[in-house]
């Protein structure tokens, strides 16, 4: 005999039991135990969630005249939970705060929570992805010489305490825009136009600790009149980020330019050119599944104010771009974009239509390579949409919350769900439900053997003698051991299998 398994029968050792089948079970297949004593086949099974936007009805946040509504970001480290920083119309422009849960396609807020008790403007929020509950938000502080200043947030359920205000630009500072590294715990980076110096482009590497910032010195990304700069970091790379910005010294033209954050310091590369024209409402945002590849979302001032996006690709420090595509033919204000984070290639764009009443609108672009398809706009706001801010919820698949101005109801600040569309795939198997291997092929109903753990089934295939084998989420046996894989037993031939247990 040249084999152990030709000393061991199906069932060896006594392992050999007879089971009800519920469905059919093909001969030599993985099943699993049913709470009423039938077995199963191991297998996965699709659950597809339609598109659907918006997927819910809007929710006020802000009952009063809300501008720089601009700034909403889900904490990933808390299911369905965001927070929208915004400037108070109803109560003296004071810089405010407040943190909304989904639950299902609903909105209910709590209450608001004021960050500077001054007018304050140009407001951008993110979350650490590396601290729970823990966010940063920055904007220019109009009552305190226009200064850029920024303030810890945490949240603890639907309330939100603060740190001190910290200075990052003791000067006017405008279009502030804020990123966290989701590479390193506490390090973020503000990109800004400094007033105070020629209106340069410039950033800062911010560090948090506890609801303390120390910021570092100024780095400078374009030398020259910059305005509308947005920032997002490429979570598959520590460090690198991309700035996108409309560039007054080079004929208002759409650009961007990578930098690399080492320690509190920062290096650029190269800027480089996407659109060839007046560049505004521009909005960035990395393909967390896709290391390097990014989207700008803006209106083409040299294309009647058409709404547009680009893919961008970072390669070192460089970056290379492919063709133009529309998401609006008409004009095109107040974009936004947003990566699906549970599905490649996938992301949203917000943003008001002019020319259909201006009307607050979204559309899912696909990304394949450097081409960009888009699929039908869908109106979440019958009434003037401004200031549109868009974030997903990375703990349910394809839900985002639109936060904006809302000029059909008194400028109050609003939000609403959508849902991007998805297929879900589940399994029946769990780390303790695998029971064995059929010995052979048994109608649903029919009663069957099963080799269960402990025995040897001897009718399998294209087994390597040695290796251990697990159950994968399909039914299939595979040396892949990644969860939630079951491990299955260790080979002692091509075609039978000691069953752990």
């Amino acid at each position: 005999m040249s084999n152990l398994s030709d000393l061991l029968p199906a069932g060896g050792g006594g392992k050999n039991v007879d089971f009800v089948a519920s469905g059919t079970l093909p001969n030599g297949k993985p099943v699993i135990l049913n709470s009423d004593g039938t077995v199963t086949v191991v297998a996965e099974s699709s659950n597809t969630i339609p598109e659907s936007i918006p997927a819910g009805s809007e929710a006020v946040f802000n009952s009063g005249g809300t501008t720089y509504a601009s700034s909403v970001s889900f904490d990933p480290n808390n299911s369905g939970k965001f927070v929208v920083a915004y400037e108070d119309g109803g109560n003296l422009l004071y810089g405010t705060a407040i943190v909304g849960t989904v639950s299902g396609t609903s909105i209910s807020f709590g209450s608001e929570y004021v960050f500077n008790s001054g007018e304050s403007s140009f407001i951008s929020v993110a979350f650490d992805p590396n601290t729970a509950g823990k966010f940063v938000v920055v904007y220019k502080d109009d009552a305190s010489g226009n200064y850029g200043r920024a303030v810890v947030g945490t949240v603890s359920g639907t309330s939100i305490s603060y740190g001190s205000e910290y200075v990052f630009n003791s000067g006017t500072t405008y279009y502030n825009s804020v990123a966290f590294d989701p590479n390193t715990a506490g390090k973020f980076v503000v990109t800004y136009m400094n007033a105070s110096s020629s209106n340069y482009g410039t950033a800062v590497v911010g560090t948090v600790s506890g609801t303390s910032i120390s910021f570092s010195i100024k780095y400078v990304f374009n030398s020259a009149s910059t305005s509308l700069t947005t920032v997002s970091f490429d979570p598959n790379t520590a460090g690198k980020f991309v700035v996108a910005y409309k560039d007054a010294g080079n004929s208002n033209y759409g650009t961007a330019i990578v930098g690399t954050v080492s320690g509190t310091s920062i290096s650029y590369g190269s800027e480089y050119v996407f659109n060839s024209g007046s560049s505004n409402y521009n909005s960035v945002a990395f393909d967390p599944n896709t290391a390097g590849k990014f989207v700008v979302a803006y209106q083409d001032g040299g294309n009647l104010g058409y709404g547009a996006a680009i893919v961008g690709t970072v390669s070192g420090t460089s970056i290379s771009y492919g063709s133009e595509y529309l998401f609006n033919s008409g004009e095109s204000k107040y974009s936004a974009v947003a990566f699906n984070p549970n599905s490649s290639g996938k992301f949203i764009v917000a943003y008001q239509d002019v020319d259909n009443s201006g009307y607050g609108t979204a559309v899912v672009g696909t990304v394949s390579g450097a081409s960009i398809s888009f699929g039908s706009e869908y109106v979440f706001n019958s009434a003037g949409a401004r200031d549109n801010s868009v974030s997903f919820d990375p703990n349910n698949s394809g839900k985002f919350v639109v936060a904006y101005r809302d000029d059909g109801n008194s400028s109050y600040g609003t939000a609403i769900v959508g849902q991007m569309g998805y297929t879900t795939t589940t399994t029946n198997l769990t780390a303790t439900n695998f029971l064995g291997i059929t010995d052979a092929a048994i109608t649903s109903g029919a009663s069957g053997s099963v080799t269960i753990k402990g025995g040897v089934p001897t009718n399998l295939t294209s087994l390597t003698i040695g290796s251990d084998y697990y159950v994968q989420e399909d039914g299939t046996l595979s040396t892949v051991s990644a969860a939630p894989a079951v491990e299955a037993g260790k080979a002692i031939s091509a075609t039978s299998l000691i069953l752990k247990g």
